[in-house]
Order: C-alpha cells, then sequence, then structure tokens
C-alpha cells in the first residue's frame, strides 16, 4: 500500500468515526413553502408556517363606547369668593370657623386697624363739612333774597355745598366699601362677599394682616353643594368631548358610585407642554360626599356611527394614503387602500374602503407590504438585466 492510499483509508476511518460517535445525525432542513403573488395580492399554501404570524379582525360597526378621562375636583369659581383684607391691620377677633354658613355682608372677622381709622376719619369730618356747607348756602339764599349780596355769591356758596356733599357720598362709600360706619374706632370687619359656606380659614388671633400678603386668601367661602372637575383632555380625544355633553363621574374614594355630570367648557386651545386640551364639568353633590381636590374620572361616550373601527396596526400609511390588508380567503390577503381617521384606545376609524364583517389583518401587514416590495424591487432587477442583455 502506497502513502497516497493509505492517507485516503485514514482519512475515510477518521470521518466514520465521527459520524459513529454522533447521537443524532443531521436533520434535513424543511422546505418552505412558494408564496404566490399576484399583482397586490400575497397568496399562502396552507401549510405555509407565516401564517401563524398573521392575526386576522373582523371589521365591525362602530357601537357605543367610553373613554376614561383624568381630572380632579375644584370648588365650583362662579359659587366661590377667596377673601382677604384691604387694611394693614392686626387680628382681634375671628367671628367665623369652616363649615360656618354665611350670608353676605356677614362679618369674618375683625381687625384692629389705624389705617381703618383714617378712612373712619375722613368720612366723619366730611359729614362736619357738608352741614357747614349746607348753612352757609342756606344763610346766602336768605342775603339774596334781601338784596344784600348779589348772584354771583350765592352760587359760589351752592357750588361749595355741591362739593362738600359728592365729598361725603365719597367717604361714605369707600367706608361702606370697606365694612365699617359710625363711631371712629378703628375696628375693620372683614364680611363675607357672597352667600355659602365658610370651607377654609388661613387667619390666627394676633395674626396681622396686609393687602399684599400673598395669594394665600383668609377666607374661602363656596357652595360645596356643587362642584367643578377640571378635565385634562388627550389631543386625541379633543373630538368626542363637546359643551353640553354628559359624562360619568367616579373616584377613588367611592369606587362604586357614578355621579353624573355635564361638561360646561372646553378650552380653545392646546397646552404646548402636556399636548392636553382644558376642560370643565359640573356635579351635583347635594349630599357632599364629593371633596374638593379629590382625583376624578369622567367617562366620556362615544356615540354609535356608520363607520368601522379596526386596530390601528391594521393600516399603514404610504403618502398620504392608508392602506390594509383584507383577507379574501384562507391564506390569500389582498392589499386595498381605504379612508381612515384616528380613533381613542389605540384604534382606526375606516369611513370608506371596507365593508361590515370583512376581515382585515391586525397584526403582520407591515410585513405583507414587505413581502411586496421586495417583488417590485426583484421585478425591477429582472427588467433591468434583461434590457442589457439584448442583442
Amino acid at each position: 500500500m502506497n502513502l497516497r492510499l493509505a492517507g485516503v483509508v485514514a482519512a475515510l476511518g477518521v470521518g466514520w468515526a465521527l459520524s459513529a460517535c454522533s447521537p443524532h445525525p443531521p436533520a434535513a432542513r424543511p422546505a418552505i413553502p412558494d408564496v404566490r403573488i399576484e399583482g397586490t395580492t400575497i397568496v399562502f399554501p396552507k401549510d405555509s408556517p407565516q401564517l401563524a404570524t398573521l392575526k386576522v379582525t373582523e371589521a365591525n360597526p362602530e357601537r357605543a363606547s367610553y373613554v376614561r378621562i383624568n381630572g380632579r375636583i375644584t370648588w365650583d369659581e362662579s359659587r366661590t369668593s377667596r377673601v382677604g383684607s384691604a387694611m394693614v391691620g392686626r387680628v382681634t377677633d375671628i367671628v367665623r370657623a369652616p363649615g360656618d354658613r354665611v350670608r353676605r355682608g356677614d362679618v369674618l372677622a375683625v381687625l384692629s386697624s389705624p389705617e381703618f381709622g383714617i378712612t373712619q376719619s375722613e368720612a366723619r369730618r366730611s359729614e362736619t363739612d357738608l352741614r357747614q356747607a349746607e348753612r352757609a348756602l342756606a344763610r346766602a339764599r336768605e342775603l339774596h333774597q334781601a338784596g344784600v349780596i348779589p348772584t354771583k355769591e350765592l352760587q359760589l356758596a351752592e357750588a361749595d355745598a355741591e362739593r362738600a356733599r359728592s365729598e361725603r357720598e365719597r367717604t361714605a362709600a369707600r367706608e361702606r366699601l370697606q365694612g365699617g360706619a359710625g363711631a371712629i374706632d378703628q375696628r375693620y370687619r372683614i364680611v363675607a362677599p357672597i352667600d355659602g359656606v365658610v370651607v377654609m380659614r388661613n387667619l390666627t388671633p394676633g395674626q396681622e394682616v396686609r393687602p399684599d400678603q400673598g395669594d394665600t386668601p383668609l377666607f374661602v367661602i363656596s357652595d360645596p353643594t356643587r362642584l367643578w372637575i377640571a378635565l385634562d383632555v388627550p389631543e386625541m380625544l379633543s373630538q368626542e368631548i363637546a359643551v353640553g355633553e354628559a359624562v360619568r363621574i367616579s373616584v377613588p374614594a367611592l369606587p362604586s358610585e357614578i355621579f353624573p355630570a355635564r361638561v360646561e367648557y372646553v378650552a380653545d386651545f392646546l397646552d404646548p407642554q402636556t399636548r392636553m386640551i382644558k376642560a370643565r364639568a359640573a356635579v351635583a353633590n347635594a349630599d357632599r360626599r364629593l371633596k374638593a381636590e379629590m382625583f376624578a374620572t369622567a367617562d366620556v361616550e362615544i356615540p354609535p356611527s356608520s363607520a368601522l373601527r379596526v386596530p390601528s396596526a391594521a393600516l399603514f400609511l404610504q403618502g398620504d394614503t392608508y392602506y390594509g390588508f383584507v383577507e379574501e380567503a384562507t391564506g390569500r390577503f389582498t392589499r386595498r387602500s381605504v379612508r381612515a381617521e384616528e380613533a381613542p384606545l389605540g384604534t382606526m376609524r375606516v369611513l370608506g374602503g371596507l365593508r361590515p364583517g370583512e376581515r382585515i389583518v391586525s397584526e403582520g401587514a407591515l410585513l405583507l407590504q414587505q413581502l411586496l416590495n421586495q417583488r417590485a424591487a426583484s421585478a425591477g432587477k429582472d427588467t433591468a438585466a434583461a434590457r442589457h442583455h439584448e442583442p
């Protein structure tokens, strides 16, 4: 045996030994059935493993549904007043406490205010000036009738009396506006500007208050039997909520309770930071179970329509046209253009191009489009190659 033959035999022996030691012989690779493409139609064989990656959904007419919008409960600002002090002073008496029902003009607290004493003093002085001017006018009229003084002096007396009367009205109005009248006692009275309930008080005995002490009110008076719900409406739902629409309010503290409310306001602009639209609903709260600053959710009804609702993944946009793949038979899918618009909750509203009950690919539509793209690219290469080999 020559050396070359010995090498071949040795190599065969090694190969046999390795194959004998392997517990599992290499399996043959399964063949993938061919996919047939006819224009914009894709046909898969019944045993194609690619069918398992596709999910098909039936296009059904849009039915009434609800979308949930987050918000919080606030005081009804049309029935709320935040009361401060128009004078500098120190608290001597606190007359009302949170929970007290008050009427307009009721005293809430009393301050010792030298500044208010000046207002009272001006009002008393204007009263004195008016009486003096009226007496001077009366004398001028008597003297004018007797021919002692000319008409010009009578007119001057009348003008002085009119100026004194105007000053008296001004100082009296200012004194009434600031809640005081009568003797000069420097007691400035903070009064309720509206009927309601004292829902908040930020005042302690001996506290010094000023008109410019900040945005914190001394008292908050409101009507807790009617509240507002401030809603943050996502941009996607801007067309689903309108003034006058009924909504259902729920709060975490009362999970089994539903409170009917009605939308009273929808903003005409979008917050550029949060991409939210501010809206407001009003809710009756006769039993006062709802509390201001509670978190709340509003369920807004979307009425039924003639449009069809499909998942957002069922459609894809090319240029300015939406497309989807409709299942015409088992394993047979045809691309179709549709008229559609975005809808809430990850869905699309189909307005044309699809009939009720038709089945559309809801998962895997982009994969099907990729097959069409690959077929188009391959056809383009074949055409170019054929032209290159033409004599």
